[in-house]
């Protein structure tokens, strides 16, 4: 590490005038890191990155969750390769969607068709249009957790919800995790309007209660509404089946993306085929616009989530990031007990999907904190914001970031001890990615138009 980010600074504030929020993607953005330590990455290999001054990192989060196995993976590179000699974009069907098809539905269980997207987004707001179709109902009942979509009917749900007419959430309802008798009482409130359930089957800090899923799924089927599971992270990390299969509770529909072309684009929606055909030719009802995007079959997306298939039906990615997520967290927890403030950081949640709790000195989670532990961990060569890890995270990658991370944890202590940050963070802490308002990291001047006092 040469601690410069002089280049990705200039770079950074370039994108500020050209991007709005300076990234595509608000969880990438310059405010989720540290002041003037948000690199602009140049390329990546395996589970290292480099960026644009020269700097190197053990990277993890791995592309949003996306990367499973390890930046530039060769075999998914050589099928890209290979199809891309033969064009990626036609004006009819080509036999790579059947192929693709057909693998992706041996994996999951239940699913008799499948349709592919470009975005997760996509697919599950497919899924309720589809499931509003089919049953003639509005209401959705969705999970309390963080995140289903970008479009207006979850995102109108969120602080950021400037521009969204109230009229298109008031047909949202929502229901606790492992908490079946919240749900429970969202049919007994609505009886016969609901008509789906979507939630997450499983999360990196949550495992379904016995009986949990298993209870979701009969009051659906007892009130006859569709029941989503958004598999966006569970599939490919979980299992390559997904969380259907580790759990043995089928869904009507599921919502896939992310892992799927280990970075490719790629997302899907399968589910019963009485239910996707609503959107076929082979139905007498009202059809459904379900899918239909210029860009959702093109063929190097799918080349490379065919080569991914094969990965994961010839190697066990997934129990290898089980075991290094394991020995990742228990390393950095061992750190910190003998550092005396586990009680202040600790790496919890499935070895597959870890992420980091960091709270101050009276024991509240603090996103200074935070972004002290963010900024000591670049500081030696470790990126992100999670410690989500992929198949291509070696033994020394790991050793590497449980080093960082116990000498990350000694400035850290520090801070604990003068009960501030004050002195050990350089900047304004991280702020919550989907919030109200750019403060408490707004930018100023520059070509930003300023509002009317």
């Amino acid at each position: 590490m040469n601690d410069d980010f002089r280049r990705s600074a200039e770079l950074q504030g370039r994108l500020h005038d050209l991007v709005p929020g300076g990234a595509h993607t608000y969880a990438r953005g310059a405010d989720q890191y540290p002041e003037g330590m948000a690199p602009v990455l140049a390329r990546g290999k395996g589970a290292t990155v480099w960026d644009v001054d020269g700097n190197s990192y053990v990277e993890y989060g791995m592309g949003l969750r996306s990367v499973t196995l390890g930046h530039a993976y060769e075999p998914v590179i050589d099928a890209v390769r290979e199809q891309l000699v033969n064009g990626l974009s036609f004006s009819r069907p080509t036999e790579l969607e059947l192929a693709a098809a057909e693998d992706f539905l041996r994996l999951v269980p239940g699913a008799d068709m499948v349709k592919f997207a470009k975005n997760g987004s996509d697919a599950t707001t497919a899924a309720v249009r589809l499931a509003r179709a089919a049953t003639g109902r509005e209401l959705i009942a969705v999970c309390d957790q963080p995140f289903y979509s970008v479009d207006d009917w979850f995102i109108g749900t969120t602080a950021m919800d400037a521009g969204i007419p109230q009229s298109t959430t008031r047909a949202i309802r929502r229901f606790g995790y492992n908490d079946l008798e919240s749900l429970r009482a969202l049919f007994d409130e609505h009886s016969g309007q609901i008509a789906a359930v979507v939630l997450e089957a499983a999360t990196a800090l949550a495992e379904p209660a016995p009986g949990f899923l298993e209870g979701v799924r009969q009051l659906c089927d007892t009130h006859g509404t569709v029941l989503v599971f958004d598999e966006m992270i569970t599939g490919f990390r979980w299992s390559a089946g997904g969380a259907q299969r580790v759990y043995g509770v089928t869904p009507d529909l599921s919502c896939w993306g992310k892992a799927m072309g280990n970075g490719f684009p790629i997302s899907a929606l399968a589910g019963k085929r009485e239910l996707m055909e609503l959107g076929g030719l082979r139905t007498g009802e009202p059809r459904v616009f379900l899918l239909s995007t210029t860009h959702g079959p093109e063929s190097v997306s799918l080349a490379a989530f065919r080569a991914v298939v094969r990965a994961y039906s010839t190697d066990d990615p997934i129990g290898t990031m089980e075991r290094a997520g394991t020995a990742l967290a228990d390393g950095v927890n061992f750190a910190a007990t003998e550092l005396g403030i586990a009680g202040h950081v600790s790496v919890i949640g499935r070895p597959s999907c870890l992420i980091f709790t960091t709270k101050d000195h009276e024991g509240s989670p603090s996103q200074a904190f935070r972004t002290l532990f963010l900024q000591e961990l670049l500081r030696r060569g470790v990126l992100g914001q999670s410690f989500v890890i992929s198949a291509a995270h070696t033994a020394m990658d790991v050793q590497h970031t449980v080093d960082a991370a116990a000498d990350a944890m000694s400035v850290y202590r520090k801070a604990l001890e003068a009960g501030t940050v004050t002195g050990f963070l350089a900047g304004r802490p991280v702020a919550p990615a989907l919030r109200r308002y750019a403060a408490p990291r707004r930018l100023t001047g520059g070509h930003s138009p300023q509002p009317a006092e």
